[in-house]
Order: C-alpha cells, then sequence, then structure tokens
C-alpha cells in the first residue's frame, strides 16, 4: 500500500465529510439508529438471561439432583459418578427411616424430632446459604429447626438415636454445638446437618450394630454364609414329584442328579452303596440359610444328609497345602456316610468364632505344617484369618474347611468382611442414596439423562433449567432476526449513500486521478468514508445504549439483587459489535470503490 493511501486519502476523505456535514451528521445518525436499538435488544438479552441464571445458580436446590428409589449404591459406582466433570459435590446417604434423631435443647426445654443429614467440606447448601460446614462434635440447623428448638449459634444440644433390640428401647446420646443457622432459602423442612462419620454411626446403632467409639452399645455385625448349591444325598432315590418338589416354594431353580463319581470327584470319598445324591442350585442368586432351613422342612422324616458348595476357585483361597473342600457334618451323618466326624460338626447357618476356624488336611500334607495356618482369601475386600490344623481328612489331596467358613468367605465376594481376632465382621456394603449438587446449572440436564441410562431414578429442576435455556435460544433467534433487518437496511443506506458520493463526485475524483492518484488510491476513498461514517456512528449508539441501559437498570432496581442488571453487555459483546459494524461498513463500501477505479482521468478535461 502507497503512502498516498495511508496519509493522503484518508485526509482527503474526512475533508471531504467535514465539507457536506450536513449529509455527513444524517448518515451517522442513520447508523447510530440500526445499531442502538440492536445494543439495548442484546443488552436485554443477556441482563434478562444472566439474572435469572444468576438466581437458579445462586440457588443450590436448581443444581440438586435427587435420588427418588431407595436401593444400594456401591462406592465404587459413587466414585465413579464423582469424577463426572458435571459433579460439583457427591455425598452418600443413609436410609430415610434411619435418619429420624431426637433433638433437645437443655435450655429451652424444647424436644424435636428432625430429620438428619450428613454433609462434608464442600457442600453447597450449606455454604451458599449462611452456613458453614460441621465439623465432629458440630451440627448446622435449618431455619425451621431453629425456630423449633429455639437454638442459636454456639448452643450445645443433646441428640438421641433410638432403637428397639430384643424388645428393650435403647438410645445412643450425643452433645453437639450448633455451628451454623441456614437461611429460609435452604428449606422450609426442619433438619439438622452433620459430619457423614456421625450419620453413618446413627445409621449403624439404629441397625441394631455397637458404635464403641461414642460409647454406644450393641451387637458386631456378623457376615451370613452364603453358597452356590447344595447337595442333597439320600439313601433312596426320590420319586419324580418328590424329585421336582424341592425347587417350590424354597428359592431353588435346578435339580441335577449326581452319580457317585461325581461325589467322589467333588468329595474324595465314595457314597455308600444305593445312596443319591442332587445337586440343587439357585437361578441368579445365592443359597442362603432360609433357602436351607425350607429345603430341610421338604425333606423332613427322610434322613436327608444337606452338603451346601461353594466355588472355592472364586474365592482366591491361599494358604492350604491342597484345593479347599467344605464339609460339615454331624457325627451320625459321618457314620452313616461310612468317613471320620470333621471336629467342628453339623451345619450351623448362624455359627461364628473359633469353631469355624478349623481344618483338616491330607495326610501327605499334614506333616510338617504345624497346628496353625494363616489363610487369604480375595474378595470386596482381602481378608486374612488364623485355623487351626484339627486331624487329618478322608482323602488325599484336598484340604476340609467347614462349610459355614467357605459360606462367610463367599459372602465376603459381595460385601466388604474383616475378621477382628474374635470373628468375622461384616463392613458397609453401600450406601441407600445420594447427595449431588451439578457444578452448574447446565450441567443438570446431562447429569439426569447419565443416571437414567443407568436405570438410577432421580428427581431435578430440568424443567425450570430447560425453560432458562429455551428462553435464551429465543432470544436468539429473536435478535439475530431483528438484527438480520437492521443490518440489511443499514447496509443497504450506506451502500446507496457513498454509491451516490462517488457519481456525485466523479468530476472531482477524476481530477484527483489526473494529478497523479492511482486506482487502488481512488478505491480506499470510499472505505475509509464508510469506516469513518460507522465509527461515528458506533461512538452514538454506544452513548444512546449507555444513557438507556442505565434508565431501564434504573427502574427495574426495585426487583434485582445487588449487582444483578436488566440490561447488560459484557465487553466481548462490545467489542463485537464494534468490529461487527466497522466489517459491515467496509463491505458496504466496496460497490462505491469499485465505481470510483472505473473513473478515467479524462473525464476531468472532458468537462473542462
Amino acid at each position: 500500500m502507497s503512502a498516498r493511501v495511508v496519509r493522503l486519502v484518508p485526509g482527503l476523505a474526512m475533508a471531504d465529510l467535514r465539507h457536506e456535514w450536513i449529509l455527513t451528521l444524517c448518515l451517522v445518525i442513520a447508523v447510530a439508529a440500526v445499531v442502538a436499538p440492536l445494543l439495548i435488544l442484546q443488552g436485554l438479552k443477556h441482563g434478562t438471561v444472566a439474572t435469572l441464571r444468576d438466581r437458579l445458580v445462586q440457588d443450590p436446590v436448581f443444581r440438586e439432583v435427587r435420588p427418588t428409589q431407595t436401593r444400594e449404591y456401591a462406592p465404587e459406582w459413587l466414585e465413579r459418578l464423582g469424577a463426572d466433570r458435571g459433579v460439583g459435590f457427591l455425598l452418600p446417604t443413609i436410609l430415610p427411616a434411619s435418619s429420624i434423631l431426637g433433638v433437645l435443647h437443655p435450655r429451652t426445654g424444647k424436644l424435636q424430632t428432625l430429620d438428619l443429614i450428613p454433609s462434608a467440606p464442600g457442600d453447597p447448601l450449606l455454604l451458599e446459604n449462611g452456613g458453614v460446614v460441621p465439623g465432629e462434635g458440630e451440627a448446622v440447623l435449618t431455619a425451621a429447626a431453629a425456630a423449633q428448638l429455639e437454638a442459636r449459634v454456639g448452643d450445645r444440644l443433646e441428640v438421641r438415636a433410638t432403637r428397639t433390640r430384643g424388645g428393650v428401647a435403647e438410645h445412643g446420646a450425643a452433645t453437639l454445638r450448633v455451628a451454623a443457622v441456614l437461611d429460609p432459602r435452604a428449606g422450609t423442612l426442619p433438619r439438622v446437618y452433620a459430619p457423614l462419620g456421625f450419620v453413618l454411626d446413627v445409621e449403624a446403632y439404629k441397625e441394631g450394630q455397637a458404635i464403641a467409639a461414642r460409647g454406644w452399645a450393641g451387637e458386631v455385625p456378623r457376615p451370613a454364609p452364603t453358597y452356590d448349591g447344595v447337595l442333597v444325598l439320600l439313601e433312596a432315590a426320590l420319586e419324580p414329584v418328590a424329585r421336582s418338589g424341592l425347587v417350590v416354594n424354597t428359592g431353588l431353580g435346578n435339580v441335577e442328579d449326581l452319580d457317585a463319581a461325581a461325589v467322589r470327584g467333588r468329595f474324595g470319598w465314595d457314597l455308600p452303596a444305593g445312596w443319591q445324591a442332587y445337586r440343587l442350585t439357585a437361578p441368579g442368586g445365592a443359597v442362603g440359610a432360609a433357602t436351607l432351613e425350607a429345603l430341610r422342612r421338604k425333606l423332613r422324616g427322610q434322613g436327608a444328609i444337606l452338603l451346601p458348595e461353594v466355588e472355592t476357585r472364586e474365592l482366591g483361597l491361599r494358604g492350604l497345602p491342597a484345593p479347599a473342600v467344605g464339609l460339615s457334618l454331624t457325627p451320625e451323618q459321618a457314620g452313616r456316610l461310612g468317613i471320620p466326624a470333621p471336629p467342628w460338626g453339623g451345619l450351623d447357618a448362624t455359627g461364628d468364632g473359633a469353631r469355624l476356624r478349623q481344618a483338616w488336611l491330607s495326610p501327605e500334607n499334614a506333616d510338617g505344617q504345624g497346628p496353625g495356618l494363616e489363610l487369604a482369601a480375595r474378595g470386596v475386600a482381602e481378608v486374612r484369618f488364623p485355623v487351626r490344623v484339627t486331624g487329618t481328612g478322608p482323602a488325599t489331596g484336598r484340604a476340609y474347611l467347614p462349610a459355614e467358613l467357605l459360606g462367610v468367605l463367599r459372602t465376603g465376594l459381595q460385601r466388604p468382611i474383616a475378621f477382628d481376632g474374635e470373628g468375622f465382621t461384616v463392613a458397609r456394603g453401600g450406601y441407600r442414596g445420594f447427595r449431588l449438587y451439578a457444578r452448574a446449572i447446565d450441567d443438570v440436564p446431562e447429569l439426569v439423562q447419565r443416571l437414567a441410562s443407568e436405570g438410577v431414578e432421580v428427581s431435578a429442576r430440568v424443567d425450570d433449567i430447560r425453560r432458562i435455556q429455551v428462553l435464551d435460544r429465543g432470544l436468539a433467534r429473536l435478535f439475530w432476526l431483528v438484527a438480520s433487518l437492521g443490518v440489511a437496511g443499514g447496509a443497504a443506506v450506506l451502500v446507496a449513500s457513498l454509491y451516490a458520493a462517488v457519481q456525485r463526485k466523479r468530476r472531482d475524483l477524476a481530477i484527483l486521478r489526473l494529478v497523479g492518484l492511482t486506482r487502488p488510491d481512488v478505491f480506499f476513498f470510499p472505505v475509509y468514508q464508510g469506516s469513518a461514517l460507522a465509527g461515528m456512528g458506533l461512538v452514538l449508539a454506544l452513548a444512546a445504549y449507555g444513557g438507556l441501559a442505565r434508565l431501564i437498570n434504573h427502574a427495574f432496581s426495585a426487583d434485582l439483587d445487588l449487582g444483578q442488571r436488566i440490561c447488560a453487555l459484557p465487553a466481548a459483546t462490545l467489542y463485537g459489535a464494534a468490529a461487527a459494524v466497522l466489517a459491515v461498513a467496509a463491505a458496504s463500501s466496496l460497490l462505491a470503490a469499485w465505481e470510483a477505479t472505473r473513473i478515467d482521468p479524462a473525464e476531468a478535461i472532458r468537462e473542462e
């Protein structure tokens, strides 16, 4: 680009605009009349939607996703859900029936029944409603709960978790300090928020467990044995009708005949002559104590021997010198089968303790093992425990354990179990609910859709959020429709005005060509004029927008929160609008610029 285009041509273009200042003023006003309403419309769209979105975002209730069904949610599943980019806060909860808590205010004497809700660091419902996250020994009350108890921040409350065990009413008590009282916006229900650990202790206590750390008495939860199937041994074969009847009202669904070779392959010894073996399994489930008891009633009076089975390869049992076999028989049952009786006795579905931690080794493995072994089994969590070697089994190549012990280890495949030195204990397998808040309101519909695809029914304020999104899209379409009409009209005005100006000034432009300006030089003459008109019109439009926006915001100030505006444009939008106006002006001047390049210098001589 020549120096004349950079210095001389812009000066001439601006001088021409000043010379025709009345026409210039009209065009500037025309541009401002097109741009200013568009800025106001976009400001109203952005300000209205932003205000509504702020009110939704600032109220965590609109970001909450609540499960509507009571089921068990595994910790691993909750961990995967919490890693979702749209999740802002996730915390497991307990059964609604276990969350009822009696709360007494010693100063006022008020005693109320409140709903106990867990909390943890980052809890948006508390932090965004004038509260704090409670620590150990603290609680946060909703406004309704504080009013019922007449409690204030700093007061100490006595809380009681009640239960009935063995027909006797019991309660576990604790003292919590009120750390905060929430704004009424946080909810109208009387609730008390406490750390998750305290809430889980309350649930465990109500289920009958002991909470030693809080001095609450109870029982230690023990895992119930479960089995993959059960063998029924009878001295004579069952009639077809009786055989089929074994699966009626017992929870079992399949009956399989086993021959002597199959029994030998499982246990290492032969059935006495004439005996018959049946293997029963439950379709898609485990065999538990209730199923075994129902089967016993079916076979009452027939001298049946029940041998529950566990697929030991699933357990990953380590520490035994030979494959494990579950065998629990009374001396009378063992005598009928013609084998030694195991020292731990017959099957006891409720048995636990040292009786289960015994083992028989095969004769070739017993030497050098010592009186005890440490075994380990995999499951939800690996468990290690000792067993006593109390003899040798009836067959080689096998290690015999109580059937109940293998059943407990099988239960550990579904729920984490541990060994506490006295027996096996069962840990929490999952949670009965969760509190979920999305990172932003736009993430809520996506989270609801994801959970629905996984079969989790939830409730959320999706309709309210979608109304805002529909409003945003509708206003955007309306803006672009009006903007398109306005821009088209403004561009037409500029095109016609600049083209007409070139036609009026053909002689002047021809003289400029005659004195030395080239075609590229005169090409930029209308381009500079169009850009200058658009720039001045933009400045006037921005001034008009600023004054009217201030007036609109003042008129609606009583209905807005501090810092909110009904008409507002972010800086990025203003920059974009300025660039768009200048681009349209430059494009509108191209026809006039092309016409200017067609002017021949000879036209000035001919007119003279």
